[in-house]
C-alpha cells in the first residue's frame, strides 16, 4: 500500500486506510455501498452545478460542483464516496483524491434457491442453469437450478411474447431480480437475465457439480426385509434411482408406463409419490410435478405402437409449447421382450432414454442395446417371483425414504396379485399385519385395483387408485370402504362370468397326464366387461387346480389370441412362442409372459393350427406338481 496524501483544499480528505476503492459489479444494489468507503465511478451525465455518476446500474448519484476536483466529460471515471441519502432515496456523492489505490471488484453475492423464501421482496442474484423456457400466454418463465434446487424466473415483454430469445435450455445464466410470490410460491421477477459463457459459465458449472451429484445420490435405506434373492438387484435399482433424480434434476419430464394390474399399479404408485415428493422439494413451483411427470396404464403386456405414439405426439407438443426436454420413458411391470423393440426403435430416432423395471420373461438379446437401464430379476438367475410391486417399493425408497410407512403393505398386495411363491412373502405379509391387515384384506386391496384399472381403462385413476392402495391417502376409513365395495363387486362379476363360462370348458388329458382345459373365451364368456379375457382364463384355471389337485394347463381362446395359464407342469411360454413363430408358416405368432403363464397372438385364419401345435409342445412338457403359477397375465 502507498501511503496517500490529504485531498487539500477542494474535494474531501482520504479517510484513514482508505487505499482500496471498490468497483462494484453492473448487478449490485444500494445494499452494497456503505458510508466511508470509496468507490469507482463513470460519470453519466454533466450539468452547470455538477455531475452524474453510476457506481452500477443500480447506483446512481449526484456530485456537485463544490465537491469536484476537476472537469469531467461523460465516460469519465473518478473515486467517490458516499456524503449523503437524501429524503427523497437521491445519493450525493463526493470526490476523493486518490493517486495511488488498489481496486476491488465487488460481485453482487449470488442467492440459493432454497433460501428465496427468506428474502421475499428483495433484490437477489441467481446463477444457475435453464432447464426449461416455458411461454405462457403472460410472461416467459425460466425454470433456473443451481446446487440447491430449481425456481421459477419469470420475465415480461409484450403478453405472450418469448422474452430473452437467445436464451436456450443448458444455458448457464445469471439473473437479477426481484423475489416475489405468486398464489404462495415463490419465484423470481426479472430485472436482467444474462448468458455466461466460456470461464464465467464453466466456473459456475463446476461450482455447482459436486452438489448437482448429491442432490442426485439416492438414499440407501435398509431393507424391508432380509432376503437374499433381492440384494441382487439391489445396485441395479440403485443406478435406476439415481438416473430419474438426476433426470429431474435437469429438468427432463418422465413419462411412466406400467401394466395395468394390480402388481404394476402395486410399482407405479409408490413411484409416482416418491417422484412428486423429490419434485415438490426441489422446485419452487408448485406446478411442476404436473408437467413433469405423467404416469399412464398399458393395457398390453407390451409397449404397443399405438402407445408409443400417442407419448411421442404429447412429448413433441410439450416440448414445442412449454420449452420442456423431451421425457425419460420408465417402464413398469412391463418392457422386457421382442414385443416391445418396434416402440423402442420408434423412440430411437428422438432423445428419449427408456428404463425398464420388470420382471416378466426378458429378452436381452432384443431389448438390450435400446435400454439406458433395464432391472429384471431373471437378469441375476432369478425368476417372476420377485414382483415388479416388491422391486419399485425399494425403489421409492431410494428416492424419498419418507414414504416408508405408507408402503409397507404394498410389497405383500404385489405378491399376492401376481401369486409370487417367493420365499419373502411371509415376511411381507408379517409387515402387512403390523400395518393392520390380514391375508384376505390384502387379497381384497389386489381384487379392487384390478377392478378399478379395468374400468378406467386408459385413465391413471388418480387419487381412487392411490385411495384404493392406500399410499397417500388422509382417510383410512375412505380406503376401507372403497376397497369392500370394489371388491365385493370384482368377486360378482367373476362369479357371474363363471357361471356362464364353466359350462362350455372342455377337458382333456394330455400325454403327460396334465389336465388340458380350454374354454373360448370369445363366445362363451360377457365380453366387454369385468373380468377381461385373461382374468377370465386365471379364474377357471384356479377353479380346475382346486378341483383337481393334479397339474393343469388352462387355454382360453378368442378369434386371434390365446391366454396360456399352467400349474404343475414345467413350461417355457416364451421359448414355445419363438418355436412357434418358425413351424407355424403364416400363423403371425407373437407373445410372451412368465415361463408357465403368458399370452399369443396370431392371425385368425390359423387359430386352430395355432393352438393344436402349442398343445403338442404342452404335452411333451413335464410334470412338476411343486411348481406353481404366477399372476395371469392379461390380454383384453
Amino acid at each position: 500500500m502507498v501511503p496517500v496524501p490529504d485531498a487539500g483544499d477542494s474535494g474531501v480528505a482520504v479517510p484513514d486506510g482508505g487505499t482500496t476503492v471498490y468497483d462494484l459489479d453492473s448487478n449490485c444494489d444500494f445494499e452494497y455501498v456503505s458510508e466511508g468507503d470509496l468507490y469507482l465511478a463513470e460519470v453519466n451525465g454533466v450539468v452547470e452545478y455538477g455531475v452524474f455518476v453510476d457506481l452500477s446500474d443500480d447506483v446512481s448519484g449526484l456530485v456537485h460542483g463544490s465537491n469536484l476536483l476537476g472537469t469531467y466529460e461523460v465516460g469519465d471515471e473518478l473515486v467517490v464516496e458516499l456524503e449523503e441519502v437524501r429524503d427523497n432515496g437521491d445519493l450525493a456523492f463526493d470526490e476523493v483524491d486518490l493517486p495511488d489505490y488498489e481496486v476491488e471488484t465487488i460481485a453482487r453475492d449470488s442467492h440459493a434457491v432454497a433460501d428465496l423464501g427468506d428474502v421475499v421482496g428483495e433484490s437477489v442474484t441467481l446463477e444457475g442453469v435453464v432447464v426449461q423456457i416455458k411461454q405462457t400466454g403472460g410472461p416467459t418463465v425460466f425454470q433456473v437450478r443451481d446446487a440447491t434446487g430449481i425456481a421459477p424466473c419469470t420475465a415480461f415483454e409484450e403478453a405472450g411474447v418469448r422474452a430473452y430469445e437467445d436464451v436456450e435450455l443448458d444455458d448457464v445464466v445469471r439473473v437479477d431480480g426481484y423475489v416475489e410470490t405468486r398464489e404462495g410460491a415463490v419465484q423470481v421477477e426479472i430485472d436482467d437475465l444474462q448468458v455466461l459463457d466460456g470461464g464465467d459459465a464453466e466456473e459456475v458449472r463446476t461450482e455447482q457439480a459436486d452438489d448437482l451429484d448429491e442432490m442426485a445420490e439416492p438414499h440407501d435405506p435398509e431393507p424391508l426385509v432380509e432376503w437374499a434373492a433381492f440384494e441382487k438387484l439391489r445396485g441395479d435399482l440403485r443406478a435406476v434411482a439415481e438416473r430419474l433424480r438426476r433426470e429431474i434434476l435437469e429438468g427432463r419430464p418422465i413419462r411412466m408406463r406400467h401394466h395395468a394390474d394390480g402388481d404394476g399399479i402395486c410399482a407405479s404408485v409408490p413411484m409416482q409419490v416418491a417422484l412428486e415428493r423429490f419434485i415438490e422439494d426441489t422446485y419452487e413451483d408448485p406446478d411442476a410435478a404436473q408437467h413433469l411427470l405423467k404416469r399412464l396404464p398399458s393395457k398390453a403386456p407390451y409397449y404397443e405402437m399405438e402407445d408409443v405414439t400417442r407419448d411421442l405426439n404429447f412429448a413433441l407438443e410439450d416440448r414445442t409449447r412449454h420449452g420442456q426436454r423431451l421425457p425419460l420413458l420408465l417402464m413398469l411391470d412391463n418392457g422386457s421382450t421382442e414385443e416391445d423393440t418396434p416402440a423402442y426403435r420408434n423412440l430411437a430416432h428422438y432423445d428419449v432414454p427408456i428404463v425398464v423395471v420388470d420382471h416378466h420373461h426378458p429378452d436381452p438379446d432384443a431389448v438390450g442395446g435400446l435400454l439406458d437401464e433395464h432391472v429384471n430379476p431373471y437378469l441375476h438367475d432369478e425368476d417372476y417371483r420377485i414382483t415388479t410391486g416388491m422391486m419399485c417399493v425399494e425403489l421409492a425408497r431410494m428416492i424419498d425414504p419418507g414414504i416408508t410407512e405408507e408402503l409397507r403393505h404394498v410389497p405383500a398386495v404385489a405378491g399376492l396379485s401376481d401369486r409370487s411363491e417367493a420365499d419373502a412373502m411371509d415376511d411381507y405379509l408379517e409387515l402387512a399385519r403390523e400395518e393392520g391387515y390380514d391375508e384376505a384384506e390384502l387379497r381384497d386391496v389386489g381384487e379392487a385395483l384390478d377392478y378399478a384399472t379395468f374400468w378406467l381403462k386408459y385413465d391413471d385413476g388418480g387419487q381412487l387408485v392411490t385411495d384404493a392402495l392406500n399410499v397417500d391417502c388422509d382417510d383410512e376409513a375412505r380406503h376401507r370402504d372403497l376397497v369392500s365395495f370394489l371388491a365385493t363387486r370384482a368377486e360378482r362379476d367373476v362369479e357371474r362370468q363363471l357361471d356362464a363360462a364353466m359350462p362350455h370348458v372342455d377337458h382333456e388329458r394330455l400325454d403327460n397326464d396334465a389336465h388340458l382345459y380350454r374354454l373360448d373365451v370369445e363366445n362363451h364368456a360377457h365380453r366387454f366387461t369385468y373380468p377381461a379375457p385373461g382374468k377370465t382364463t386365471g379364474k377357471v384355471h384356479d377353479s380346475k387346480v382346486a378341483e383337481t389337485g393334479d397339474p393343469v394347463i388352462t387355454i382360453g381362446y378368442g378369434p386371434d389370441f390365446a391366454v396360456l395359464r399352467s400349474d404343475g407342469v414345467r413350461l417355457d411360454i416364451p421359448n414355445m412362442v419363438e418355436e412357434l413363430k418358425e413351424e407355424v408358416d403364416g400363423g403371425g405368432v407373437s407373445g410372451g409372459g412368465h415361463l408357465v403363464v403368458g399370452s399369443i397372438k396370431f392371425v385368425r385364419g390359423m387359430r386352430e393350427t395355432v393352438i393344436d401345435a402349442l398343445v403338442e409342445k404342452m404335452a411333451d412338457a413335464e410334470i412338476d406338481e411343486e411348481l406353481g403359477s404366477s399372476a395371469a397375465f392379461a390380454e383384453d
